[in-house]
C-alpha cells in the first residue's frame, strides 16, 4: 500500500510530468479534476458537511487532498456494484499515518471503482497509455547477488479475476468463486510448476504455522491498513495458498488481492527467480483464459488491483539483505531514494528491521516494465552491498545521483 503512485493523464507529455512527482501531487491533481462521471447517486439523510471525516491529524495521500468541497461533490457517487467513496477511504480515515511509509489511504472495491471516477484518487490514477509489460527473464543482467549479504530473493505481483468484486467489497459467494476459478486453473500446471493447493479452512494449525514461519503463507490480517478496509471478513473462508513441490512458485488466494503470484528462493539468484516468475505467470494466465475467465486489465491502467499503488505491473522485486553498517549511516535513506528503492522489515510493511536485515524492493510499480523494475532492484542492491563492503573496510561511501529515468 505504498504511496508512490503516479502517471495520471492520458497524454504522454502529462504522463511524463506527473510520473516524476509522486503520489501526493498526483492525488492533488486528481482531486481537482473537473469532470467526474459516476454511477448511481445515493440519497443521504444528512448533508455531506456533516459526514466529512476529521482528517486534521492524518498523513496519507487521501487526507492530503480530500477537501470538504471535493467530498461533497463525490460522496454520493457509487459504482454499479454499490461501492462508495466512504468505503474506499475508510482505511485512510481509520489510519492517520504509518511509521515507515506514506500510504495511499484508500482501496478499490471493484474494477469499476477506477472507471466510475468518483473516488478522489481513482480518476485515471496512475493512468498511462500503453502500459509497458515485459515478462522476459532472459533480459536481466547481473542477476546473482553476493550471498554473504543477500539471504533470499523474490518477485511478486497480483492479479484480479474480471467480473468479481475485489476483497474489500466481495461477497462470500464471490470470494469462493475466486478460489474455485483459480484452484481449478492451477491444477493444470505441469513440470517444475506443478504442486497442490492448501485451503486455510482444511489446514492443520501445525501446517499453517510452518508455512508462516517459512515466509510462504500469509496469516490472518492484523494490519489496520487491511482490517479497516474489510479484507479480514469471514476469515479464513475461501483463503489458501498454492505452491509447487519445491516451494519456489506460490500463489496466495484472497488475501489483499484475488491472487498474489510469487516466485522466491533462498540465496541471491534473482535472475532465476524472475525467469520462473515470468514463465509461471504466463502459464497461469493461459490456464485462466482457457476456462473462460480473464484478469482485470486495461491499456490505460495496466493490471487492476485493490490498492492504487499496485496498478500497472503490480510488481515488487525484493531481497532480504544484511546491511548492519549502511543502515546506521545517515545517508541510507537518501541513497535508497535516489536508487528508487524502499526498505521494510523482513516481516512486512508493519515491521522494523532486526539485526540489520532489511527487505529492499522497488519503489515504483508502473511506467516501467517488469524487466526494468527488476533490473532497478538488481543494480540498486548491488550498490548497497558495495557500500556495506566499503564501510566494513573503513572507507567512505557516496550518495549516487538520482536515476535518470526517474528524474
Amino acid at each position: 500500500m505504498a504511496s508512490s503512485f503516479s502517471r495520471v493523464l492520458s497524454s504522454k507529455r502529462n504522463i511524463g510530468i506527473l510520473s516524476l512527482v509522486g503520489g501526493s501531487v498526483t492525488a492533488g491533481f486528481l482531486l481537482h479534476r473537473e469532470h467526474v462521471s459516476a454511477g448511481a447517486a445515493v440519497r443521504r439523510r444528512y448533508p455531506a458537511s456533516a459526514e466529512y471525516p476529521d482528517l486534521r491529524k492524518h498523513n496519507n495521500c487521501m487526507a492530503s487532498h480530500l477537501t470538504p468541497a471535493i467530498y461533497s461533490k463525490l460522496c454520493d457517487k457509487a459504482t454499479p456494484n454499490g461501492y462508495m467513496l466512504d468505503q474506499a477511504i475508510q482505511t485512510g480515515v481509520d489510519n492517520p499515518g504509518h511509521p515507515f511509509i506514506k500510504t495511499v489511504g484508500m482501496v478499490a472495491g471493484d474494477e469499476e471503482s477506477y472507471e466510475v471516477r468518483y473516488h478522489c484518487a481513482f480518476s485515471n490514477t496512475k493512468a498511462h497509455t500503453h502500459n509497458p509489460s515485459s515478462l522476459l527473464g532472459e533480459k536481466i543482467q547481473s542477476g546473482h547477488f553476493d550471498e554473504r549479504y543477500v539471504l533470499s530473493s523474490r518477485v511478486r505481483t497480483g492479479r484480479s479475476i474480471r467480473g468479481l468484486s475485489l476483497p474489500p467489497a466481495c461477497t462470500r459467494a464471490e470470494r469462493r468463486e475466486v478460489e474455485r476459478v483459480v484452484v481449478d486453473a492451477l491444477a493444470g500446471l505441469k513440470g517444475d510448476l506443478s504442486g497442490r493447493y492448501y485451503s486455510l479452512t482444511q489446514m492443520t494449525e501445525k501446517e499453517q504455522q510452518q508455512l508462516i514461519d517459512d515466509h510462504f503463507l500469509f496469516d490472518k490480517p492484523v494490519s489496520p491498513l487491511l482490517t479497516c478496509a474489510g479484507m479480514a471478513r469471514d476469515w479464513p473462508d475461501a483463503r489458501g495458498i498454492w505452491h509447487n513441490n519445491e516451494k519456489t512458485f506460490l500463489i496466495w488466494i484472497n488475501e489483499e488481492d484475488h491472487t498474489r503470484v510469487i516466485s522466491m528462493e533462498r540465496g541471491g539468484n534473482m535472475r532465476r527467480v524472475f525467469e520462473r516468475f515470468c514463465r509461471g505467470l504466463k502459464e497461469v494466465e493461459r490456464l485462466i483464459q482457457e476456462r473462460g475467465w480473464e484478469f482485470m486489465w486495461n491499456e490505460r491502467l495496466g493490471y487492476i488491483l485493490t490498492c492504487p499503488s499496485n496498478l500497472g505491473t503490480g510488481l515488487r522485486a525484493g531481497v532480504h539483505v544484511k546491511l548492519p553498517l549502511l543502515s546506521k549511516d545517515a545517508r541510507f535513506s537518501k541513497i535508497l531514494d535516489n536508487l528508487r528503492l524502499q526498505k521494510r522489515g523482513t516481516g512486512g510493511v508493519d515491521t522494523a528491521a532486526v539485526g540489520g536485515v532489511f527487505d529492499i524492493s522497488n519503489l515504483d510499480r508502473l511506467g516501467h516494465s517488469e524487466v526494468q523494475l527488476v533490473q532497478t532492484v538488481i543494480d540498486g542492491v548491488n550498490y548497497l552491498i558495495e557500500c556495506e563492503k566499503r564501510l566494513e573496510r573503513g572507507q567512505d561511501i557516496k550518495v549516487p545521483p538520482p536515476l535518470k529515468q526517474f528524474k
